[in-house]
């Protein structure tokens, strides 16, 4: 007696939920069992278009120590809220990748900005780093390259 073999073929694809008709595969015979009411159906989300962080604010970074201060200002005030929820230290650790230690932030909402302290990123600091910028002002453009997900209604308004 043969032993029973697990076989799953996987295409993705976005297609309408409508026009999918589920069925079951038993000892070799397809068994229909109907569309599924529209009620258990969700419509899929249209993924959010990705810009750039550089078309949501402005930034500006500088050194102390061994720590670079990078501060975000959001272009718009409306857009505070979607940086703050979006640009969050484990996504600018990511960003920045090994090139810094630990990342914190700290809110400004009354001046529409964040600010990210990125330590242990300048090779000791100033005076003694051999870094070409021991200084940390590149950081704020190298952040700035960021991408994020936003509303589309965010990406018509975004400065290109």
């Amino acid at each position: 007696m043969a032993a029973a073999a697990l076989f799953l073929s996987y295409w993705p694809v976005a297609v309408g939920w409508a026009i999918v008709i589920i069925a079951v595969l038993i000892s070799r015979a397809l068994q229909p069992t109907g569309p599924r009411p529209a009620s258990e159906c969700t419509p899929a989300k249209a993924p959010m278009p990705r810009i750039r962080l550089i078309r949501l604010a402005h930034a500006r970074s500088g050194d102390k120590g061994d720590t670079v201060n990078v501060g975000v200002i959001a272009r718009r005030p409306e857009w505070y809220g979607l940086l703050a929820e979006r640009l969050t230290p484990e996504r600018v650790k990511a960003h920045f990748g090994e090139a810094v230690g630990r990342v914190e932030r700290f809110e400004l909402p009354n001046l529409g900005a964040l600010n990210f302290l990125l330590h242990d990123a300048l090779g000791g600091g100033g005076t003694v780093s051999l870094m070409t910028d021991a200084q940390g002002k590149t950081f704020s453009s190298a952040l700035l390259r960021m991408e994020l997900d936003v509303p589309a209604e965010t990406l018509q308004e975004a400065t290109p």
